[in-house]
């Protein structure tokens, strides 16, 4: 039997702990505390910056009012037009025909003249039609979809008819059926329309609000070979080229500004048509006031119209696309230029007083990146030097104090990986994008790629670690790494915001590729100056 063995059991201590276990749990949480701080910072975001332009747009429904008079059938019976629809006609042309007794197709099948052939002609104006609708049809307006099916049953049976005529004039014209067609001609010149709504009559001042309002508004839809009696509608024809468009403004300050340009660039939704209009206003009994914009051409192009919606073009301006996330104001020392100094190796920079450790006046050469510049004075970054410097005129006992600040409204170039401001002189702004001026002297180009959103920069700017990847429009990617991430730094630029630095911005198309780049500080020290 074998005899058992005794084990013995020795205390814990450091030597058995396992110093790879250890040093991989400060790496875990090292790694982990990083993961957490990096998505809890702020990312530089790259936008290519591209040539564009806004305009100030206003997009009003319109009621639209012409000179149109109704055209009521003085005969009973079955009526069937000949004139298209949104046509010109001239006096004495056949618009359409009344057949008393009803029996006009039946008498044309029973003397084998009811097929209808359609011409070349005639095919091209039904495919000229699908055409037109298929550009302007927007599926959030369905509704058009039955005005386009009408309007397209009509110009069928329009031609179709034309077709039915030619074979009535071949025909037996003693036969009682032809005897009860009554042959309608044009009272007068103008466009044939085929539906009234109730608002022929109106003028400006007879509009209320509710008007333009599309689910109070109805239309009567005079149909081909239909029954009418004496006294009904069967067409009406718009007898002017002049009309107008009539919008609603309840802000009386943008009533009065519309009024002040006197004629105004409109863009007809529809079809994207535009035209100029002159500009006047009415007030109604209820106190609610009306814009009316006049127009002396297309109206053969809305006739069929009445409720259309329009966009008012007060301003057009084109330039370098930015979003407004992108723009900051920032501050800046100014500079006498007689105290700057330019290197042949295309470097600026400053004299600066200092004392070394011993107490005796010294000279350091500080370089500087220059950002814009009026007359007098260079715009110097504030992160190289400080306020109280004193600078030294070269060749010169001159002294002057830095203290004097100015602020300019720009964008962070991240052309060369780090954030670079550069001035920028806003043409026109709306609330998304602003439209600035290009190849300005300190300024940016197109293709150039700035920061999207301003306030992931410190307010060194050019301090922000890591290095950014620019994006496009459509794809913005983010930067790679991006640390010292500060809060947004001062309001959004405006047109009014950049006060007098802009109005002394050179307006050079050359673009000074020496200021780019950050402002480093180098030290040499020298002899004290006389």
């Amino acid at each position: 039997m074998a005899k058992g063995r005794k084990v013995t059991k020795y205390p814990r201590n450091l030597n058995n702990i396992n110093i790879g276990v250890v040093i991989f749990g400060f790496i875990l949480i090292y790694v982990i505390i990083s993961v957490i701080t990096y998505f809890r910072k702020d990312h530089i975001v790259g936008y290519e910056v591209k040539e564009g332009a806004l305009s100030t747009n206003n997009i009003y429904d319109a009621v639209a009012l012409r000179q149109e008079t109704i055209v009521e059938s003085d005969t009973a019976g079955y009526v069937n037009y000949f004139a298209a629809e949104g046509a010109r006609v001239a006096y004495g042309n056949l618009v359409y025909t009344v057949d008393e007794s009803g029996q006009l197709l039946e008498f044309l099948k029973s003397q084998g003249s009811d097929d209808v052939n359609l011409s070349d002609e005639d095919l091209s104006e039904l495919r000229s039609q699908i055409v037109d609708y298929m550009s302007s049809f927007d599926k959030e307006e369905f509704y058009t979809v039955y005005d386009f099916k009408i309007g397209l049953d009509g110009t069928v049976q329009k031609l179709s008819n034309n077709s039915i005529l030619n074979n009535i004039n071949s025909l037996n014209s003693n036969s009682a059926a032809l005897a009860a067609i009554n042959y309608k001609y044009a009272t007068g010149t103008g466009i044939v329309v085929y539906s009234t709504d109730g608002f022929e009559d109106r003028n400006p001042s007879d509009l209320t609000v509710d008007m333009f309002d599309l689910n109070n508004y109805s239309k009567n839809q005079l149909i081909n070979n239909t029954l009418v009696k004496a006294g009904d509608p069967v067409y009406k024809l718009c007898t002017s080229e002049d009309w107008s468009i009539v919008i609603h403004e309840s802000d009386p300050d943008k009533v009065q500004e519309l009024l002040d340009l006197g004629y105004i660039k409109v863009r007809f939704l529809k079809n994207q048509n535009e035209s100029w209009g002159k500009v006047s206003s009415v007030t109604n009994a209820n106190g609610d006031t009306f814009l009316v914009l006049s127009f002396s051409n297309s109206m053969i192009t809305f006739c069929r119209d009445r409720l259309l919606s329009v966009e008012l073009i007060t301003e057009d301006e084109t330039g370098l696309k930015i979003p407004n996330s992108s723009i900051v104001n920032k501050s800046f020392f100014l500079i006498p230029k007689e105290y700057i100094i330019k290197n042949n190796d295309n470097t600026t920079g400053v004299l600066r007083d200092k004392y070394d450790e011993q107490g005796n006046e010294t000279t350091e050469f500080v370089s500087l990146s220059l950002y814009n510049e009026n007359d007098t004075e260079y715009y110097a970054d504030m992160s190289t030097l400080r306020s109280g410097d004193v600078l030294i005129k070269p060749d010169s006992n001159d002294r002057f104090a830095v203290g004097k600040q100015d602020t300019l409204v720009g964008v962070y170039n991240i052309n060369k990986g780090y954030a670079d401001f550069r001035q920028i002189r806003i043409l026109y702004q709306n609330d998304e994008y602003s439209i600035v001026r290009s190849n300005t002297m300190y300024g940016l180009s197109v293709y150039d790629y700035i920061v999207l959103d301003a306030a992931a920069v410190n307010e060194d700017g050019a301090s922000a670690a890591g290095k950014t990847s620019g994006g496009t429009d459509d794809s913005v990617p983010t930067s790679d790494n991006s640390s010292n991430l500060g809060a947004e730094e001062g309001s959004l630029g405006d047109s009014s915001a950049e006060g007098s630095s802009q109005e002394s911005t050179s307006d050079s198309s050359s673009e000074n590729d020496s200021t780019q780049g950050s402002s480093e500080e180098t030290s040499t020290e020298s002899s004290s100056s006389e």
